[in-house]
């Protein structure tokens, strides 16, 4: 479980406070720099767009297609925070599949799966959603909970079961992202482990079992990269979903 430890990079202290930079918070760091980069180089709004721009119009324009089918016009405010939503967790998941491990102490970090990082994206996301839908709505937001078309006497059953849904929100949010690449990462190493120790026992029955993992391995990375865009992509997606909730109170 070595690679999921948070460990102080540089110590530093205030007072009893410690705000070390850690390998989280560098990994954190170096996301922001490659989203940075890439819409630096995709900004230069050329007549004939270039690859970089193209890729760049090409993952706004994804999210843009994203918020006007969930959401629709009024929506179009809240395209630059999905995107960013989409580009941190799709470059962080990535980011931790680097195969760094191949270079003795040192092994990519996976931001995404530790739950106080998640966590913190699903608290931004749902206290957005709050935010705009009693903006909008004030106490009327409330009707959320209440269906339409439900009969006076389901109500006591209804709202709960609402109100229970409702809460549960950021929790799968947040819990969806760091089971996923958490566990799959954990599966990467124990595959890889079988890996070392059938081909360094010497024997052909741990050959074959080193070799079997291997073939694993292959399959599970390739699974691992699908996972890594499709969890950003759901993330991006079910906050898409709630904010509609809040803007187009139904």
């Amino acid at each position: 479980m070595h690679q999921f430890t948070v460990e102080p990079l540089v110590p530093l202290h205030i007072g009893s406070y410690d705000i070390s930079l850690t390998n989280s918070a560098a990994w954190m760091l170096a996301t922001l720099a490659i989203i940075g980069l890439f819409m630096w180089g995709g900004m230069k709004r050329q007549i004939i767009p270039g690859r970089w721009q193209m890729a760049a119009e090409g993952v706004v324009g994804f999210i843009d297609d994203l918020v006007k089918v969930n959401i629709g016009p009024e929506g179009k405010k809240f395209t630059p925070f999905l995107f960013s939503l989409f580009a941190f967790i799709l470059v962080a998941n990535f980011l931790g599949l680097l195969p760094l491990a191949i270079v003795p102490g040192w092994h990519a970090f996976t931001s995404t799966s530790h739950f106080s990082i998640t966590g913190l994206l699903a608290i931004m996301s749902f206290s957005l959603v709050l935010i705009i839908g009693f903006w909008r709505h004030g106490l009327h937001f409330f009707s959320l909970f209440v269906p339409q078309g439900t009969p006076w006497y389901m109500l006591p059953l209804i709202i709960p079961i609402e109100i229970v849904s409702f809460l549960v929100r950021p929790f799968s949010l947040a819990l969806r992202l760091f089971v996923a690449m958490m566990s799959g990462h954990i599966l990467m190493e124990v595959f890889g482990s079988f890996i070392a120790n059938g081909f360094g026992s010497g024997s052909a029955v741990g050959f074959g079992v080193g070799l079997v993992s291997f073939l694993f391995v292959v399959g599970v990375g390739m699974l691992e990269l699908l996972i890594c865009a499709l969890q950003a992509y759901v993330f991006a997606l079910l906050t898409s979903l709630y904010l509609n909730d809040a803007i187009n109170l139904h």
